[in-house]
């Protein structure tokens, strides 16, 4: 592992300019989620597929340092421990937040991330940066409720399930209040948007003029990939004309990541290479 403490710019998936130099090793730790987007099936453990949110494996709370022990000693080009799945860190957020402790109390001098749908994020920001969280990624689809309501079959917030456009509503509404926040407290903000043919693409540079006025500052536009069993199973997955397209149109408003590798949920390494599977189950059981 690195010697000294990593800088911000060595965040390989928020900097292009470190995908080269510096990898990154996500934590599956969460395995619940908040949320049901009508593009993911929650079936999260396939070895065979390259996707956000794909596991083989989901690390105990107890587990995490003894995994990046075993890892940490074969790499030396690790900047950044993230924990993006398989579900929401934030649906469970004192398991994830024993997690990040315990990774800033064995390697402090890694950077920490987390990425998000947002709907669980205003009120853990303060814990997030006493953590030693510096990055986190929100999941915007739409900043319209009429678009939104096609993308979230439901939420629940607080112990109470919400559907249609209230539930896109107090999506909307929280990741909002999510970006200024963060922004407010010095984090560096990735905003992921998943592009959905015929729902959200016309979409995308609205999205981006507002999360740019929120202060937001990298955008990531992910291509959709069709998962069987969903309400969007029949999408076609935008073509790469398509994609550079909108990134072109959402430029105007935000800087553009061009690098994106739609990392699984327990990814590790430079971004050119896969999720660890076999690799994470195997460290699990020494």
């Amino acid at each position: 592992m690195p010697n000294a403490a990593m800088s911000r710019l060595d965040h390989p998936c928020f900097h292009g300019s470190a995908r080269g130099r510096w990898g990154r090793i996500h934590l599956p730790v969460a395995p619940g989620c908040n949320i049901q987007c009508n593009f993911c099936n929650r079936k999260y453990d396939c070895a065979n597929e390259s996707r956000p949110a794909v596991t083989n494996y989901v690390l105990k709370p107890g587990e995490v340092v003894s995994y990046l022990d075993v890892f940490l000693k074969a790499r030396s080009d690790i900047a950044v421990v993230g924990i993006a799945g398989p579900g929401d860190p934030l649906c469970d957020p004192q398991r994830t937040l024993n997690a990040i402790r315990a990774v800033r109390r064995a390697y402090p001098g890694l950077l920490l991330c987390l990425s998000t749908n947002g709907l669980d994020l205003p009120g853990h920001i303060d814990e997030l940066a006493e953590s030693g969280v510096t990055h986190v990624t929100v999941t915007v689809n739409a900043v319209d409720p009429d678009i939104g309501r096609r993308i979230y079959a439901w939420i629940r917030m607080e112990g109470k399930l919400y559907r249609d456009r209230e539930a896109a509503e107090w999506m909307i509404s929280r990741q909002r209040e999510a970006i200024v926040k963060l922004k407010a407290k010095g984090f560096t903000v990735k905003i992921n948007t998943v592009l959905l043919p015929g729902v959200n693409t016309d979409h995308i540079p609205d999205i981006a003029a507002e999360v740019a006025v929120l202060g937001a500052d990298v955008m990531n536009c992910i291509p959709l990939i069709p998962l069987s069993h969903t309400p969007f199973e029949d999408l076609e997955m935008p073509t790469k004309e398509d994609v550079d397209r909108i990134r072109r149109a959402a430029s105007s408003y935000m800087p553009q990541m061009y690098h994106c590798r739609r990392c699984r949920a327990d990814a590790a390494g430079l971004l050119h290479q896969g999720g660890q599977g076999d690799m994470l189950v195997q460290a699990c059981h020494l």
